[in-house]
């Protein structure tokens, strides 16, 4: 029997800069979004798993974090985890963010937490290697 993972986490980039750049910013990870195919190769990796918070740069909105948040439910991803993360570290090196966490709920070896974090203020795209760090937090099956 296969057993399901949920894959979940966002990718969060700060206001740097003025309202023009803000919105070069946002437009630009909106692109990279939109630019995952409807269907991929396995593992999975596409754009319908993604949503953000408004592309538009509003009077209010001027001190806002962008929030591309995101999720999916596989059967088994832990097995191919590598290379999802590995499609996704690409997804991340063509975007701007500060910070991104990745949680992989597990039924048989419990709940890992990724995050990456930018060398510098935050990651440009195309530039910089990327690091990894991993939690893992045995809780049990999905299930009860």
């Amino acid at each position: 029997m296969d057993h399901e993972s949920i894959v979940y986490g966002c990718i969060k980039d700060l206001p740097f800069g003025d309202d023009r750049e803000m919105q070069v910013r946002r437009m630009h990870n909106q692109r990279a979004i939109k630019s995952l195919p409807g269907m991929d190769d396995w593992p999975f990796l596409s754009r319908e798993m993604f949503a953000s918070t408004g592309s538009q740069i509003t009077e209010n909105s001027t001190f806002q974090t962008q929030v591309i948040h995101f999720g999916a439910s596989y059967r088994a991803i832990e097995y191919e985890w590598e290379q999802w993360v590995a499609k996704f570290e690409q997804l991340l090196q063509s975007m701007y963010w500060v910070s991104v966490a990745v949680h992989l709920e597990t039924e048989l070896s419990g709940t890992h937490t990724f995050t990456w974090d930018s060398d510098t203020s935050f990651h440009k795209p195309g530039t910089g290697n990327i690091k990894v760090r991993c939690e893992w937090q045995h809780e049990g099956s999905l299930r009860s």
